[in-house]
């Protein structure tokens, strides 16, 4: 590996089904309220992919506007990871259904499923593609049908996630090994399987032939996350040899706005620093940390050059963090 090679986000897309479902929506499908919503999540919307929409529609979608925005095509594209817990078929990956409908030559082509943390794990290992030249071109994206996972009667889950994608283009760019190089700076990934009936999905097919149910412990969640997730963050700025004064943008997981201003306040970090979309997009899983960079460098918080900080944690449990300069 070239210690001077960074892979570099040259692209940035998001992507958002068009059907907006408010609190006041599922207020008449089961016992909650906008009130209650938003004071324990700071939700008060969120997207719903139709019927005839698939996981791979919506990463097609984030896809073609990252390449566009990256001044490339797909046939400049060499390797695809799609970070998804609800693809579109057991197999194939829904990553070679989308190289298939982007039109992309043959090349590499995997799902990573790290439920909510997908996107933060899924950027690492294309980060060993790109720095070992094994990969020119790289397609990144978070993509979810999370609302196809949902107890439409739990109150306690169903009314916080949405559905949703986006998507990166990494290439590699030749660095000076300093911490004001592009590109990936550090990461951090952790996973504990003994906590996974805390966030699960109660069927599969190797257990219930069933795709299942998501269920969730909410309190012992929101603990393990504002722990855990300050942990990794430390360990991947430490990798990165950045301080948290440095960072110009903490963008997490959208999971809830306590856990966002609980980390941030855990880690030092200014509240007007934190990118967050929870309330118009909900917890989008894999799909939420590239839809708030997208957001973020869209409406133009986020500009060329500054210093990044991404987090995530999801069932499993699964969490990590990644630093990058844009």
């Amino acid at each position: 590996m070239n210690p001077l090679l960074r892979s570099v986000v040259t692209g940035v897309g998001g992507h958002l089904p068009a059907t907006v479902v408010t609190n006041d929506d599922l207020a008449a499908i089961v016992d909650t309220s906008d009130a209650w919503i938003v004071e324990r999540s700071g939700i008060r919307s969120r997207r719903k992919a139709t019927d005839d929409q698939a996981t791979s529609d919506l990463a097609v979608a984030a896809a073609r506007i990252a390449l566009s925005r990256a001044g490339r095509d797909p046939g400049d594209v060499d390797l695809i990871i799609v970070a998804t817990t609800t693809p579109d078929l057991t197999f194939p990956a829904t990553a070679a259904i989308v190289q298939r409908k982007l039109g992309a030559p043959i090349g590499i082509a995997f799902d990573i499923q790290a439920v909510c943390s997908g996107f933060v794990y899924a950027m690492s290992v294309a980060d060993n593609f790109v720095v070992r030249g094994l990969a020119r071109c790289a397609l990144v994206i978070g993509a979810e049908t999370m609302t196809r996972l949902m107890d439409w009667t739990d109150r306690g889950t169903c009314v916080l996630f949405g559905d949703g994608a986006g998507a990166v283009v990494l290439e590699p760019r030749s660095g000076e090994g300093t911490i004001a190089d592009r590109g990936i700076l550090g990461f951090a990934l952790r996973a504990d399987g003994t906590k996974q009936d805390l966030l699960y999905v109660d069927g599969g097919p190797s257990t219930t032939g069933t795709v299942g149910k998501l269920r969730m412990q909410g309190n012992q969640v929101f603990r393990h996350a504002v722990v855990n997730i300050s942990e990794a963050v430390i360990a991947a700025a430490d990798t990165a040899g950045v301080t948290m004064s440095q960072v110009d943008w903490f963008i997490p997981h959208q999971a809830n706005q306590r856990i966002l201003e609980g980390v941030a306040k855990r880690l030092g970090i200014d509240g007007n620093k934190v990118i967050s979309t929870v309330a118009e997009h909900a917890n989008t899983s894999a799909a939420s940390i590239p839809l708030a960079l997208a957001t973020g460098i869209e409406d133009g918080r986020i500009k060329p050059g500054q210093l990044l900080l991404l987090e995530a944690m999801g069932g499993g449990l699964t969490w990590g963090a990644v630093v990058l300069r844009l």
